[in-house]
């Protein structure tokens, strides 16, 4: 009775007017909006040497395909006159979000945290460190695995018979909204294990639950791999397994986590007695 008399003193303590929670949002958006700004501009300065490393897989693939083009230069294709200046605008950006994202995620916390008690505020703050971390895992994941396999499929679409040549040179728009896109995508699917381990620690989804939903996040898995993958089912599975494989471990964790919840309240009722 007194822990739940103590969080109700927490969560009335922290109420604040309607106004006062817009006021608050505005000025934490504001806070990500300079953020990205400021990142924004700096990755426009070094846009060429992002661009570089972005074209890497490209290259790896390349020579894979062409062993005598080993050491030469690539080529991407640029149509228009404001092609590539177009390209290290979509650079610039996709790099300040991947930089900003540890702002936006603690902005985004810090926005909540009032409404929550202050064992959950301690709960969540490992989560915060995860993010971030499992952000970056989704970008590598996508350079290293999915993009070479990408790449592959489409220089082994290439035709040479003598009579006709058809060559893989893909526009250089078409080939950074490619990377970018898949970088983000998983970026933001690699956090399946931490929202649905947050939500489990306050008690919004449990394990028999997402075991129940296992069939309708399966569909949701294959549908997200065909709209970010090229149109091959190769390339399907092999970015939808990691994403599904994630989904089996966060049942696991919500499982572990809500063991470790239960044997914390028989302790604390036990000690009430």
């Amino acid at each position: 009775m007194t822990a739940a008399k103590t969080d109700e003193d927490e969560i009335e303590a922290s109420r604040a007017p309607l106004l006062d929670h817009l006021s608050e949002l505005r000025s934490r958006l504001m806070t990500v909006s300079i953020a990205l700004v400021v990142a924004f501009v700096g990755c426009f300065l070094i846009a060429d040497p992002i661009f570089q490393l972005l074209a890497a897989p490209f290259k790896a693939a390349r020579d894979a395909a062409h062993p005598d083009l080993v050491g030469q230069p690539i080529d991407l294709i640029n149509t228009g006159a404001f092609g590539f200046f177009s390209v290290k605008m979509q650079i610039a950006l996709f790099a300040a979000i991947v930089v900003t994202f540890p702002i936006i995620a603690w902005q985004a916390y810090a926005f909540i945290a009032p409404g929550l008690y202050k064992r959950e505020r301690a709960a969540t703050a490992p989560f915060l460190v995860a993010a971030p971390f499992m952000f970056a895992l989704g970008a590598a994941f996508v350079f290293y695995v999915a993009m070479p396999y990408a790449l592959q499929f489409a220089f082994s679409q290439e035709l040479n018979d003598g009579n006709l040549r058809v060559k893989y040179l893909p526009k250089v728009d078409e080939y950074m909204g490619l990377v970018t896109t898949l970088v983000l995508a998983f970026g933001l699917m690699f956090q399946l294990p931490v929202v649905l381990s947050l939500l489990g620690r306050v008690g919004m989804v449990s394990a028999p639950m997402l075991r129940q939903g296992r069939r309708y996040a399966v569909v949701g898995i294959a549908a997200f791999a065909a709209f970010v993958t090229p149109n091959d089912l190769f390339s399907m599975f092999v970015m939808a397994l990691p994403v599904y494989a994630l989904y089996e471990i966060s049942i696991w964790l919500v499982a572990m986590i809500r063991a470790k919840r239960d044997a914390e309240d028989a302790a604390v009722l036990a000690a009430a007695q």
